[in-house]
């Protein structure tokens, strides 16, 4: 430590000691600081003195400067006069030293946005001369000192977007020259705003946003006559609106959004004649708007949104002539809108969305062309929509949907070049579609549906090149689909049902890559299935129902492996069903009913239903209601599939003996199917004594010789994972196909350890087949020997991804939504798609495999899977990883679907967060730290703050997993509302309050269904 000294050499000798310490890239920006030069004498970079105090260093202010290090060597005492230092915008880090209590001098301390960890030190309240304090953006995390009480000369304590906890001290009332006081985005903050922040009367700024305080807004407020800015939005304040927050006339800016606040808004509002923003959404406000508002004329920004305010509005609000923002959506308020509302030409975001307004849109509107945000929807208004609206050269987005809007469509949306959202459904239009609606070059979004539009879809439409959905349906619209719409690279979802549309379905939709929804039904579409629509790789979902279509249906659409429900129902097709549809994995809902249809049901558990299926020509198979195939190639191949599966199952279980009578039975059996069936390829099968071996898929080259010699009979050399039930290989074949080999523990006596656990997981990937579920090629068994042949997952295991620096930041946001999505997707297969529900019992982040590139997962580990039953009990024992399973199989020991909902839960906040969530899931029942975190804080910090595209999908995801670990199993959703919800998102503008919601927030938002 070097000893205070006035002489300005010693200063010197402090700055170059500091300096050497910083970071190598740190050194070339304070080059000036040189040896033998004097830092008052000389130009030292960020360095000023004194002449009035013998040449001191009085100043210091190096930010924004990429400075890299720590603080610890710099000797604070050697400083005797610095007045200033200001270190912002770098990238210092480490702790705060004590050692800066020792700066006697300075009176403005500035370490805002820098990387520092630890506390805030209580020798802060040395440092008496303190004018300004500011630690914020530090990453701090520790209590507010009270010793900060001491520092009585403060005018701006600026703490904010810290992780500092605990409750805000009762001595910050001391500071009685404090001006500015900010403590927000700290959302471990708890307790009530104490009662002695009353006594800084000369505050004119409060900041206390986004932390997780609670109780009623104290009533010492109403003594802060100075306060020009109170922001307490985002905690969990109750009670009601005071009153006495009208006594506070400077206010220009009060927000108080996102707490629990009810009651009326008090009149006394209205004396806060100088307020220019007031923010009162997402609170449980109840009433009338008072008259008293039309008083705060200089309002530009006014929310109440998401409460539960009633009535008309007042009339006097037409008096509020200079809004920028006005947003009243989701009340209950009902009669005419404020007609002025954008008088002044100046209202940019108007929201009255979901009330029962009604009557015209407001004529201010008409010519409004400063709109950017317009939004009616769901409301009771009546008008022509031509005299409504005019042409708006700054609107992006407009949904006046769920109205009785009349009248055509003006040509005139065409002219709004930043036009990105168009909704106008379920209105009742007439007239045609203009073609100049083409010209809205940056549409995204044109939904028209439900009204009653007349004529041909206008081929202009095609140059729409930035649309991601098109839906028209609903209307009266004639003509074929133009070819134009082959041109709409970009779309991911077509709605054109229910219309009266005809000739055939252009074959150049089979352009549209991105597309995962297609929905022609009730139409009148003629002529067969284009063949093309095979090539929509991306394809979920697709009806074709209630048209005129006829001939076979394209093999094609066997193709699309990721397609889940399939309606070609009340249509006259023909011919048999493609036996492509054996491998459609996804496919989980099909209906083909009434059509012409014959021959053989596809290998597929989507077909196993009676209602789907009925009234065709000919079709047969194993489905209650349908006749048994017969003389049918596939259909005995199919059946003696599935019996040899069931003898399988059998001879597994019974002991010694009855596996030898069976395997005899067995080779008998096989040999002769064998003989009668030499030309199929389908499958092959070995028996030699007592083993049985599998293999389906045409992989022939899955014989047992090959799985010994590719993994050196089992070698460690292979081994790529090990498991309560097996240890699993990697092995390459000859012809350069890999597979990964499950080999089941055995016994010291040789025997099989677990037979349950191995015939339950062959059961299950025979019964379940699903693009998001990993693939069975083969098994073999013996009485010394059994294993199982899986496709081989590159990318291995999640636990092991998220557990390795490198391949976790691979993982980015987009894979990441995308695992989830798959994981979701497959359990909801699993739990409604199938014909019997199935519970996995173990899902967890070791048995999700991915691809190589990341982007696909596969579920597996099937061998605690239980099948549930509608009629007998679906008791078990526990099963499952300590940390994912329900906490009801405890003490219920009752196996159903919402256990895997809890575990799905569980493995979403570990995706999202980078590890398992651990005491999190806990906190998150505990409503006093309900609010404790940022959402941001909660994400995965080995990767950047996700971007716009990434931030809703997250913050849905997060939603969900929240719901799906209700304590309560009858609370929460079903996978299938999971899947849907994931597939077809209803954001409510999450992304909106990205970066500042905390996770109590968010977890009171309600998803629109």
């Amino acid at each position: 430590m070097v000893i205070a000294a006035q002489e300005d050499e010693s200063e010197a000798k402090a700055l170059l000691e500091w300096k050497a310490s910083l970071s190598p890239k740190s050194q070339p920006i304070l080059s000036s600081w040189q040896n033998g030069t004097n830092p008052c004498k000389h130009y030292w970079k960020g360095i000023t003195c004194d002449e009035s105090t013998n040449m001191l260093v009085s100043f210091i202010n190096l930010t924004t400067l990429g400075l890299q290090g720590t603080l610890h060597t710099l000797t604070f005492s050697s400083f005797p006069n610095l007045h200033f230092l200001d270190l912002s915008y770098n990238m210092f880090y480490g702790n705060i030293p004590p050692q800066i209590g020792n700066l006697s001098s300075i009176s403005t301390l500035n370490l805002g946005y820098n990387i520092f960890q630890g506390t805030i030190p209580k020798e802060i309240g040395s440092l008496t001369s303190l004018n300004r304090l500011d630690l914020g953006f530090c990453n701090l995390t520790s209590p507010i000192p009270p010793e900060i009480g001491k520092l009585k000369n403060l005018t701006d304590l600026i703490l904010g977007t810290n992780k500092l906890f605990g409750s805000i001290p009762q001595e910050i009332g001391m500071l009685s020259n404090l001006h500015q006081l900010d403590l927000s985005e700290n959302s471990r903050l708890v307790g009530r705003i104490p009662s002695s922040i009353g006594n800084l009367t000369k505050l004119y700024q409060l900041y206390l946003y986004n932390c997780s305080l609670s109780g009623p807004i104290p009533n010492e407020l109403g003594r802060l006559f100075s306060l020009i800015d109170l922001q307490l939005l985002g905690n969990s304040l109750y009670g009601p609106v005071p009153s006495f927050l009208g006594n506070l006339t400077n206010l220009t800016v009060l927000r108080l959004t996102w707490n629990n606040l009810n009651g009326p808004i008090p009149p006394s509002i209205g004396n806060l004649v100088n307020l220019e923003v007031l923010h009162l959404g997402y609170n449980s406000l109840s009433g009338n708007v008072p008259s008293t508002i039309g008083n705060m004329t200089k309002l530009s920004s006014l929310q109440l949104f998401f409460n539960k305010l009633s009535g008309h509005l007042p009339l006097e609000m037409n008096k509020i002539t200079n809004l920028i923002n006005l947003q009243i959506g989701d009340n209950d308020f009902d009669g005419p809108l404020p007609q002025q509302i954008c008088l002044g030409g100046s209202l940019q975001k108007f929201v009255a969305k979901a009330n029962r307004f009604v009557g015209q849109v407001p004529s201010s509107l008409k010519n409004c062309y400063s709109l950017t945000r317009l939004r009616l929807d769901d409301n009771q208004l009546v008008q022509n929509i031509t005299e409504a609206f005019s042409v708006y050269p700054r609107l992006n987005y407009i949904d006046v949907s769920g109205n009785q809007f009349y009248g055509h469509l003006s040509s005139n949306w065409g002219n709004c070049p930043d036009l990105t959202s168009l909704r106008i459904a379920n209105n009742n239009l007439s007239g045609g579609i203009p073609p100049n609606l083409g010209d809205a070059s940056n549409l995204g979004e044109l939904n028209l549906s439900s009204n009653n539009l007349l004529g041909e879809i206008p081929k202009e439409l095609g140059k729409l090149t930035s649309l991601t959905k098109l839906s028209l349906s609903h209307n009266n619209l004639s003509g074929n689909i133009p070819s134009s719409v082959g041109s709409l690279h970009q779309l991911e979802q077509l709605e054109l049902q229910g219309n009266n549309l005809s000739g055939s379905i252009t074959k150049d939709i089979g352009g549209l890559n991105k597309l995962w929804l297609l929905n022609l039904r009730g139409n009148k579409f003629e002529d067969r299935i284009p063949f093309e629509l095979g090539e929509l790789q991306s394809l979920q979902s697709l009806d074709l129902s209630g048209n005129l279509l006829e001939g076979a249906i394209p093999s094609t659409l066997g193709g699309l492996k990721m397609l889940e429900t399939l309606n070609l129902s009340h249509n006259n097709l023909s011919g048999a069903i493609p036996p492509g549809f054996d491998e459609m994995s996804s496919l989980y809902s099909v209906d083909m009913s009434y059509n012409q249809l014959e021959g053989s049901l596809p290998n597929n558990p989507a077909f196993h239903k009676f209602q789907a299926l009925k009234n065709n020509k000919g079709l047969c198979g194993n489905v209650s209601g349908l006749h048994l195939c017969t003389n049918s190639k596939n259909n005995s191949q199919h059946d003696r599939k599935i019996r040899k599966v069931k003898l399988l199952i059998l001879f597994l279980v019974l002991g010694t003996l009855i596996i030898t009578l069976l395997a005899i039975g067995l080779v008998c059996i096989f040999c002769g199917c064998a003989r009668k069936t030499k030309e199929q390829d389908k499958e092959v099968e070995a028996q030699e004594d007592d083993d049985l071996y599998f293999a389906w898929s045409s992989e022939r080259e899955l014989l047992l010789e090959n799985i010994i010699e590719a993994t050196n009979n089992f070698d460690d050399n292979y081994l790529i994972g090990k498991g309560g039930q097996g240890s699993v290989y990697k092995a390459e074949l000859p012809k350069g196909k890999v597979f990964a080999v499950k080999k089941f523990h055995s016994r010291p006596d040789g025997e099989i350890s677990n037979k349950k656990a191995f015939t339950t997981e062959v059961q299950a990937l025979t019964e379940i087949k699903h693009r998001n579920i990993v693939k069975l090629h083969g098994f073999y068994s013996s009485s010394q020997l059994s294993f199982l042949v899986y496709e081989f997952m590159e990318g291995g295991s999640l636990d092991n991804i998220l557990k390795n620096e490198k391949q976790a930041t691979e993982l980015d946001w987009s894979k990441r939504v995308n695992v989830v999505r798959g994981v979701a997707n497959a359990l909801s297969h699993m739990h409604h798609g199938c014909t019997r529900a199935v519970v996995h019992r173990d899902i967890s982040s070791k048995n999700v495999l991915l691809d190589s590139e990341y982007e696909e997962a596969h579920i597996t580990d099937f061998a605690t899977t239980k099948f549930l039953k509608d009629d007998a009990s679906n008791m078990t024992s526990f099963a499952g990883t300590v940390g994912y399973a329900a906490p009801e199989i405890a003490y219920m020991m009752e196996v159903n679907v919402k256990c895997d909902v809890y575990s799905f839960g569980v493995l979403a906040l570990e995706i999202i967060m980078g590890k398992h969530p651990g005491d999190f899931i806990s906190s998150l029942a505990e409503s006093s730290i309900t609010y404790d975190f940022l959402f941001k804080d909660l994400l995965d910090s080995r990767l950047p703050l996700p971007t716009t595209s990434n931030v809703e999908e997250l913050m849905l995801i997060a939603k969900l997993a929240f719901a799906c670990l209700n304590e309560n199993p009858n609370f929460r959703p079903t996978m299938e509302e999971v899947s849907t919800k994931l597939v077809k998102p209803n954001y409510n503008c999450l992304g909106d309050k990205f970066p500042t919601i905390t996770i109590g927030q968010l977890m009171k938002i309600e998803l629109s269904s």
